[in-house]
Order: structure tokens, then sequence, then C-alpha cells
């Protein structure tokens, strides 16, 4: 069987964790988020923004870790499994910097594709910035932007999900994709 691979991206505090949580919820595989888990072992490391810091180590590891979550789906025996967040945020986050990145960022996008694409845009009564998520909502509104372009280049077709409840956002999705 061939897994359907689907991204769920957007800027920060956009929701979706959220929605993959709620899907998980309703049965759906899912790739969780690893973002955080590199802040926070950084952090054990006494390094307290490891991605403002040193932007491309931490843009590394995400890519590292993000293409051996594409190869251990390839087990995956779901007919579609959901991706909190995918390869090619790693290179919009770097275009969002400003930060030259080596062509194997690229070349991972070009390598690791995804079938579908679901882009939550920045929703501000229901962001927060916390300990990991210290971006301005301003700032969250730009990285979308970043998001959306560095997608829309890869020719990806971008579905827009809009604002809601989780249940209904995730429906929304699952509509889409006929599920």
């Amino acid at each position: 069987m061939i897994t359907k691979r689907i991204v769920i991206s957007g800027g920060p505090g956009s929701g979706k964790t959220t929605i993959a949580e709620e899907l998980a919820d309703m049965g759906y595989d899912i790739m969780p988020e690893i973002s955080r888990q590199i802040i926070l072992e950084a952090k054990e490391k006494g390094i307290d923004q490891l991605f403002l810091t040193d932007p491309l180590l931490f843009s590394q590891k995400l890519l590292e870790g993000r293409v051996q979550q594409y190869k251990d789906a390839e087990k995956c025996q779901s007919a579609q499994l959901f991706y909190d967040r995918g390869i090619p945020d790693v290179n919009a986050y770097m275009d969002y910097l400003g930060t030259d990145y080596p062509d194997q960022f690229h070349e991972a996008c070009e390598q690791h594709i995804y079938d579908e694409v679901f882009l939550l845009p920045p929703w501000q009564s229901i962001y927060i910035q916390d300990n990991e998520r210290y971006e301005s909502y301003d700032q969250a509104k730009l990285i979308y932007e970043f998001l959306y372009r560095k997608y829309a280049d890869l020719g990806y077709n971008i579905h827009n999900v809009p604002e809601g409840e989780a249940k209904e956002r995730s429906e929304y999705i699952l509509e889409i994709l006929n599920l």
C-alpha cells in the first residue's frame, strides 16, 4: 500500500498541533512536530535559543529529523499519514531569517515529496507566545507568507484551512481529502 503523505503547516501558533492531535484522536496516523524537542535538548545543553543563536545548526537538526520522519513513514501501513510540518518548512524559516543554507536543504525538498499541503493562516485570537514560541504575532504572519511562498515555489497545491474549532478544521481537511 502506498501511503498518502499530508502536511499540515503554517506560522507559529496557528493551531497545527491542535489539529494534528484532533486527527490522531480520530484514529489517523501523525508524524509529530519535532522543533520543540530540539529546542528543549539545546536548553538542556545550556543554549537558550538555538534557533536564534545558531539558526543553521538548528535548521540542520530539523532537516535531519524531518527527513528521518519521511523515511520512517515508508513502514506506515495506513492509507494516509499526516505530518505536523514538512521538510520545506525548514527552508521557509531560513528564508524568513535571510540566512544562507547549503544545497542539501533544497535537495531534501526535491527528493521528499508530499501529496497534499494544508496551510493554516495566522489567527490572532489563538496566538500565544511561550518559552519555545518567541515570535510575535506580526512575525508569525510573515513566517506564514514565507511558508506559503516556499510550498508554492515547489509546485504544491496549497489548501488554506479556515479558522474554527479544531474538530471543524480537521473535518475540513478530511473533506478536501475525501476521507
